[in-house]
């Protein structure tokens, strides 16, 4: 039997597994509610900071935008924004919970199997080889004799012993050790890698498409994306401040599907939901900081966001909340001049606001220095008109002369 092995065994064999239900990470709570409520956590908790550095003024030299500005400019109060964020995240969690209720529990044990199963592939990739070369032009024979006697994924010497369900044993290919380590990358980096990337990819083409179209559809835009445009000046925790039926399509629609088709697990989706909730809230904290690895990880930032929230800016740099390569691609690229505009409105917005403080200033004082006239006691007198009237010539003339500056014919008419 041992003789045979090798024929009945063309591939090192996959090992046997046994599936048990994953435990959840934060027990007794389930992975896929986690995976709903730490996006939540992560957007206020870095709104919070964001808002603790805007109320107490710190690193003003990396804000896009002036306190007044702020107060200026923005149509909308932040209560009104609380409100509608809480909202959408209401009913993004309601969403998920709907879907996630109908998935079976996620099994674990298959890790070694599949770790064996990416070896296989990788030694069947092996037997590509040789021919690729000889396409190339390259003796392929002649090199592995050079090489090594283990050509094309043959390994006659790499062999390990098993015992079968019958209790026999023999003598069965085994992997080389450099095989398993590959397998072992493409297993637990490159493929959950690959996923998160197409992840993105995905997330990015649903709004940039479904953003774009709500801008140059009036109807769209006045319905339901205006909402969002109320803030001129973003700050962090307005990020998913939007009308309730945009936040579900163009954020909790784009997500879910990336999740979906890219078959995560519920702990790659913790993953994959929280950093795109830190990536908008990011992309909306009004600030440019040169340490923050989210505002040169790509050149979506704050910086690039912030464009499309000025007037002037508003029908252009649609991508978000990832990459920019389809602004690139279709030419929506802000690529004109910024810098006099931001002053400009800095400067407009300081002016509004300087107005205001001397006015308030001015309102102060009147109502300081301006006495109060008491009514005075009415007063009959004894005199009759003769009297009056010798009284107010005698006024009169006293006013004439060059002391008082009226001329007399004046007082006479």
């Amino acid at each position: 039997m041992a003789a045979n092995a090798s024929v009945a065994f063309d591939l090192p064999p996959l090992p046997s597994y046994t599936l048990t239900e994953r435990q959840p990470v934060f027990p007794p709570i389930p992975d896929n509610v986690v995976a709903l409520l730490l996006p939540i956590v992560a957007y206020w908790v870095l709104s919070g900071i964001y808002h603790y550095l805007d109320v107490n003024n710190y690193f003003e030299q990396y804000r896009l935008h002036t306190p007044a500005e702020l107060s200026k400019r923005n149509r909308v109060s932040r209560w009104e924004v609380v409100r509608d964020v809480i909202l959408q995240q209401i009913i993004q969690t309601i969403a998920g919970w709907s879907v996630a209720y109908f998935d079976p529990p996620e099994m674990t044990g298959l890790d070694d199997y599949n770790v064996a199963t990416w070896a296989q592939r990788v030694r069947i990739a092996q037997r590509a080889i040789p021919t690729i070369l000889t396409v190339l032009g390259v003796d392929a024979t002649g090199l592995a004799k050079s090489v090594s006697q283990n050509a094309g994924g043959s390994y006659p010497t790499m062999v390990q012993s098993m015992v079968l369900e019958n209790g026999a044993e023999i003598t069965a290919p085994a992997f080389a050790g450099w095989e398993l380590t590959l397998a072992s990358f493409i297993y637990w980096y490159f493929v959950p890698g690959l996923q998160f990337l197409i992840a993105i990819s995905i997330v990015d083409t649903w709004q940039y498409f479904l953003h774009r179209a709500m801008h140059l559809n009036r109807w769209l835009y006045v319905t339901f994306h205006s909402r969002h445009h109320r803030l001129y000046v973003p700050y962090a925790f307005g990020a998913l401040y939007n009308h309730p039926v945009e936040g579900f399509l163009l954020d909790t629609a784009g997500t879910g599907i990336a999740f979906l088709v890219t078959g995560m697990t519920n702990r790659q989706a913790m993953w994959f939901f929280t950093c795109s909730t830190i990536k908008t809230v990011d992309d909306h904290c009004g600030y440019a900081f040169p340490w923050d690895p989210l505002q040169h990880f790509t050149s979506n930032n704050a910086a690039y966001h912030d464009i499309h929230h000025q007037s002037w800016g508003i029908k252009t740099n649609f991508s978000q909340p990832f990459f920019i390569f389809w602004d690139r691609l279709l030419n929506t690229q802000w690529k004109g001049e910024v810098k006099l505009r931001y002053e400009r409105a800095r400067d407009n917005a300081q002016k509004q606001v300087d107005m205001e403080t001397a006015q308030a200033a001015e309102a102060a004082a009147n109502a300081v220095t301006t006495p109060t006239i008491e009514p005075q006691p009415a007063v009959v007198s004894s005199e009759g008109p003769a009297t009056r009237t010798r009284l107010r010539r005698k006024t009169v003339d006293s006013l004439k002369g060059p002391s008082h500056g009226v001329p007399g014919s004046v007082l006479h008419n």
